[in-house]
């Protein structure tokens, strides 16, 4: 007799406590999702009516851990609208911003947010499970300390040009506000170093960059695993050896489709910023890969569908152009008393063409492997065969956002070295109005700032982040979201402490603390109240 029981996860997320799950189990295994993002922030609503400016001041503040990506899209939102004129170092330390704001985040999500997961007690009877736990284990881990330590270097290099972080405003229309000197260029250099020579050569890899940036397929990586000891008793040789050995890579495989706008915009590529000419002068690939085929990023193809989401006189399938400043409904519930037939979100649900697509490292490093990108992008063919061999997975997306680091660092080292100290830095612009838009890779994945100005102030401000991407809900047609799609067919073992949907929707790194409570929904008995 098959047996339903119905879970609500709440919060599920352990940046900030606002994302709830429910999940309908049959014999041990999700059928069916929801996401439930439970709290409306309404940022577009605070720049209505405001000095164009103020975005480079209100919108870092939507988060504490990637505000520089941001101010990176109100900066470059404003370039778009304005007209202005970008000199090479402005662009340049723009992309280091963006950069180590992204590299911090690598170690500090691993240790901090998902491998913690990995010492849970459901792998208890593994092999490897002793050995995860000694060293990922949340706080007393060997890796968990070192790893967290050092994800603090990164983000030095970008107060010696921001002046701090988070919540730096350096970026502003026309380059950016600090001329550094030999001495800044010097110290960054040295913290980059520091960084590698604490964590990421010794503890992550077990090998020199150089080595790691030769892995070009799948079959490369695991020849790169066996090839000595160093190599697989490495925090990455351990994540590998243990992902495989939990089954880490059969489940949360998600919509099968990823989108990336691209970031870095190359020096001398994007000089005079337009929306049309954003994505040929990117470094890190945009584009959309709808399981088999890539498509270039246009844009003009994303829509946020609201059909499951909890806003008043909202039209359906706009462009973010074309949306109106939300206005929030006052029908929202909490995750027990929601009908998930009608409205259930405050998250919106982003489509390209269309069509749900995963955003983050994975949808990223599917891009490099686009063997259509230029030459001034980046061209890395490894995920484009492990999407082909393992299929996206908790361990594939895990991976990819590693992956990134080794090529981060090198990029930046490169980057700083280009810096002319006795080029410019900044060119004032002239203000107007008009329409602009901004986008970035943050650290979780797509995130954009659309802006339109008429009579020198904003008439709308837009903003679409990686996570309304994943977390989004079912769209009008019924089609879930990216996180929805990826916990369906998860194995539960044990629903009084459902650690598989927290391995899943922490794949994604959905910003959304660090108190989970499970209970089942139709008795309301508590089944597990644990403290990570």
């Amino acid at each position: 007799m098959m047996t339903t029981k119905e879970l609500n996860i709440s919060p599920v997320g352990r940046v900030e406590g606002d994302l709830d799950v429910k999940v309908y189990i049959e014999d041990g295994v999700v059928t069916r999702a929801h996401t439930q993002a439970a709290m409306f922030r309404g940022f577009e609503r605070i720049m209505y009516g405001k000095d164009p400016q103020s975005g480079l001041i209100v919108t870092p503040r939507a988060c504490g851990i990637c505000g520089g990506s941001h101010l990176y899209c109100a900066a470059f939102a404003l370039d778009t609208a304005w007209q202005t004129y970008l000199p090479p170092n402005a662009l340049l330390l723009r992309a280091i911003g963006q950069a180590v704001e992204t590299l911090q985040s690598i170690p500090r999500w691993f240790y901090a947010i998902f491998a913690t997961d990995m010492a849970n007690k459901k792998f208890a009877n593994k092999p490897l499970y002793e050995e995860v736990a000694k060293r990922f284990a949340a706080y007393v881990g060997t890796s968990f300390q070192k790893g967290v330590v050092a994800s603090g270097r990164p983000v030095e290099v970008y107060a010696i040009f921001g002046g701090q972080w988070p919540h730096s405003s350096y970026m502003v229309p026309g380059g950016v506000m600090c001329a550094p000197t030999l001495k800044d260029i010097t110290r960054a250099h040295a913290i980059l170093n520091q960084f590698r020579n604490d964590w990421l050569e010794p503890i992550w890899l077990g090998c020199s960059i150089e080595r790691y940036m030769q892995i070009k397929t799948w079959d490369d990586l695991m020849e790169w695993l066996e090839e000595n000891e160093s190599h697989r008793n490495s925090d990455l040789g351990l994540f590998i050896r243990a992902s495989l050995e939990f089954g880490l890579d059969t489940f949360g495989k998600g919509v099968g489709k990823f989108l990336a706008y691209g970031t870095y915009l190359h020096k001398d590529k994007y000089n005079h910023p337009t929306i049309e000419g954003r994505q040929e002068a990117v470094i890190a690939p945009g584009g959309f890969f709808d399981g088999e085929n890539y498509h270039p990023l246009e844009q003009k193809n994303i829509t946020e569908d609201v059909a499951h989401a909890w806003y008043e006189n909202q039209p359906d399938k706009l462009h973010p152009f074309d949306e109106p400043i939300p206005t929030p409904s006052t029908n929202s519930t909490n995750l027990e008393e929601t009908n998930f037939d009608g409205k259930y979100s405050w998250a919106k649900s982003p489509r390209y063409k269309g069509m749900a697509a995963e955003v983050g490292p994975l949808a990223r490093v599917v891009m490099n492997a686009n063997p259509a990108n230029l030459e001034h992008q980046i061209r890395d063919p490894l995920f484009g065969d492990i999407i082909k061999k393992k299929g996206p997975s908790v361990f594939t997306r895990v991976l990819a956002r590693m992956h990134e680091a080794p090529g981060l660092f090198v990029r930046v080292n490169d980057w700083l070295s280009e810096i002319n100290l006795k080029g410019e830095f900044y060119v004032k612009p002239e203000e107007k109005d008009g329409r602009g838009w901004g986008a970035t890779e943050a650290a979780r994945g797509a995130l954009a700032h659309w802006i339109e100005i008429e009579n020198g102030v904003i008439k709308n401000y837009q903003v679409v982040s990686p996570t309304t991407w994943n977390v989004g809900p079912n769209d009008s047609e019924g089609n879930p979201g990216p996180i929805e799609a990826a916990l369906v067919g998860t194995e539960i073992e044990n629903p009084d402490d459902p650690v598989e949907v927290g391995l899943v929707v922490r794949s994604f790194d959905s910003c959304l603390v660090c108190t989970v409570h499970a209970h089942e929904n139709k008795s309301g008995k508590e089944l597990a109240r644990f403290k990570i």
